[in-house]
């Protein structure tokens, strides 16, 4: 199975907008390819999915374990020729600064899978070598196998860099894209997500695809891409018998951020998915045993999220029923009485959670988070851990005291967290259902004692 590993030496050197192009090149030359994504990001894997016109998949060694990445990259690449994988940061970036887990070292180590990488040679042309030969030689069983110009002044300056780098490393300089401002990819504010998602932005990687394919070396790209094959495709979750229960799950340009696994996993347990849309006025689907609102953007609908009476009231009345649900990030924002948006305009959202959430202008939490839970949480029982990641800009103010629903710990030390009532789990977490699988049976064994009608 072939497979490339698409790294920089940080943030910031061109490697998605490169990812992005050689998706769209080895599309154009007839190749169905697979995208990957090294880390917890949601937004990579939204490009990366419109333009190889295949679901996209994270791959995060310290949130899912070692097993799962393998077992995620096998179900992954069935049916495709080739796997491009993003990485995270800079190639050896992780969760701490003394080793290199959760980095994309590790990802590539753990996959076996040959690392292409990126350099930014703006104002630069042997020096380029002396950066790559950092990179291979800082870990050796991670394979680079070849380097990419990126943000070069021009092919002469290209075949200098590619001289430099052959010479001294060894490796193959497979490709270049010149400094152009029209290959920058449009600024990532945050409406950015849905236009993608309604093919805006085709032309664009259509064109970044043809640039990329003039100057790639086809042979010597696929040659390095050669890698051991992988293990068997797998199911994540072998449950202990069928849950025959209907979960809705919110899902539109509000909220999509859903990792692939947490949906597949909850289907291998015979859950049926229903998919509604809040932002579009559908109140909960009828007949339903449970409800999943994931992340993405409620403060860019803020407006029209406001104006969806029935909506709101159906999933308030549902919630307050008893309906097993787990609202994460923007689903939490949404449920809660209040969304203030920066410019301080105020929007009615859901109600069930005393509070208001307020949007500021700079990050808020990012990290990732291992989560236990507390006395009364249904999908993590006290003492119980599972692991997510945070990233947000909102901070959530209560009325009242709040009931907490787990504990976090990141590199701020650990705290009360989240949101728990009735059947509910909320909080600002992410959580990958592969670090804890128990959590999906738990959830549809509660579902299983209750049903809405609407």
């Amino acid at each position: 199975m072939r497979r490339l590993v698409i790294a920089a030496p940080g943030s910031g050197a061109g490697k998605t907008t490169v990812t992005l192009g050689l998706m769209a090149a080895m599309r154009q030359q007839g190749y169905t390819v697979q995208g990957f994504k090294c880390g917890p990001d949601y937004i990579d894997p939204t490009y990366h999915t419109a333009v190889t016109g295949r679901p996209a998949r994270n791959l995060d060694s310290w949130m899912m374990g070692s097993e799962a990445v393998k077992t995620v990259l096998a179900n992954g690449c069935q049916g495709a020729d080739i796997a491009i994988i993003e990485g995270v940061m800079g190639l050896f970036d992780g969760k701490q600064p003394l080793s290199d887990e959760g980095s994309t070292a590790e990802i590539a180590v753990l996959t076996e899978s040959p690392v292409l990488l990126v350099v930014d040679c703006s104002g630069m042309a042997r020096s380029a070598a002396a950066i790559v030969h950092g990179f291979q030689t800082f870990r050796p069983d991670v394979r680079l196998a070849g380097v990419f110009a990126n943000r070069v002044g021009s092919e002469g300056h290209f075949r200098l860099v590619k001289a430099a780098v052959e010479q001294t490393c060894g490796v193959p300089v497979v490709g270049f894209l010149t400094q152009d401002e029209a290959l920058a990819l449009p600024e990532r504010h945050l409406g950015l997500v849905p236009s993608v998602e309604r093919g805006e932005l085709d032309s664009f990687f259509a064109e970044l695809g043809r640039k990329v394919a003039r100057t790639i070396d086809w042979e010597t790209l696929l040659s390095i891409a050669e890698a051991p094959a992988l293990c068997s495709p797998a199911p994540l979750i072998r449950p202990s018998r069928p849950y025959r229960v209907r979960v809705a799950v919110a899902k539109d340009a509000a909220f999509h951020f859903y990792y692939p696994e947490n949906l597949e996993m909850l289907s291998a347990c015979g859950a049926e998915l229903v998919y509604f849309s809040p932002l579009a006025g559908e109140p909960l689907p009828d007949g339903v045993n449970g409800l999943y609102i994931g992340g993405g953007f409620p403060e860019e609908f803020a407006a029209e999220l406001a104006r969806q009476a029935a909506v709101k009231q159906s999933i308030r009345a549902a919630i307050e029923h008893g309906l097993p649900t787990l609202a994460e990030c923007g689903g939490f924002m949404f449920l809660t009485e209040q969304l203030v948006a920066t410019d301080g305009a105020a929007y009615e959202m859901a109600g069930v959670i005393p509070g208001k959430v307020v949007m500021k202008t700079k990050l808020a939490a990012l990290g990732y988070r291992e989560v236990r839970g507390r006395n009364g949480n249904f999908l993590l029982p006290e003492g119980e851990t599972a692991r997510g990641h945070e990233f947000h800009y909102s901070v959530y103010e209560p009325r009242g005291e709040a009931p907490f629903a787990y504990e976090t710990s990141g590199r701020k030390g650990t705290k009360p967290d989240g949101y728990l009532a009735h059947r509910l789990v909320a909080g600002y977490v992410h959580f990958h259902f592969a670090s804890a699988p128990a959590m999906v049976e738990r959830w549809l064994a509660e579902c299983e004692k209750v049903t809405i009608n609407g």
